[in-house]
């Protein structure tokens, strides 16, 4: 899906992935830090999950490439009196961005980016976090009989699996049936 369409459904209040819910899977594991640390939430869309981070004590630092979504999130962000760093950027090219993160979330962004670009956004998440720190991914599986985009988890440990140690995987399906995965990376 090209940038325009991204930016047309945040426009038309018609973005899907836009539901304003943290994921149980985030609370889960917010709930269960000993401690806030720093988050990255890579494709952060209007900032549902970083305002919840932020509300949990968390530093919250949100990536996305549609400008109108980090508009969108940082108007949320303000009327709730949070102070959150949103960038408008590219997910493979955070070169913008210092320190390391003790928590990085992807939830449905790296399956959309173009397959050229996929091992520079997973590299740059390997530079982001910290040794010992956790990357929560969600993705969709592949549908190549529709040419759909996704990810497939031997995919996912070909990016990942020189820099993290997958934890833990749960496959299942998407409110509207689409099949999906949550994958619980720790950074070696």
């Amino acid at each position: 899906m090209g940038r325009w369409l991204f930016e047309f459904k945040y426009l038309s209040g018609k973005a899907p992935w836009n539901s304003g819910i943290v994921p149980p899977e985030v609370v889960t594991e917010v709930e269960a830090a000993p401690s806030p640390g720093r988050a990255l939430d890579l494709g952060c869309g209007s900032g549902t999950n970083c305002i919840y981070l932020a509300r949990h004590g968390w530093e919250a630092v949100g990536v996305d490439f549609s400008a109108l979504a980090i508009w969108q999130a940082r108007r949320k962000a303000r009327r709730v009196g949070l102070r959150i760093a949103f960038y408008r950027a590219d997910i493979s090219n955070l070169s913008f961005l210092d320190g390391l993160f003790d928590l990085a979330l992807d939830i449905g962004c790296l399956h959309s980016i173009p397959l050229d670009k996929r091992s520079q956004a997973a590299a740059e998440v390997a530079r982001l976090v910290r040794p010992a720190g956790l990357y929560m991914l969600y993705a969709f599986l592949p549908r190549p009989a529709r040419r759909a985009p996704g990810l497939a988890p031997s995919q996912v440990i070909d990016l990942f699996g020189g820099a993290f140690a997958i934890e833990r995987q749960e496959q299942g399906k998407d409110p509207n049936g689409r099949a999906s995965a949550w994958y619980w990376l720790r950074r070696r």
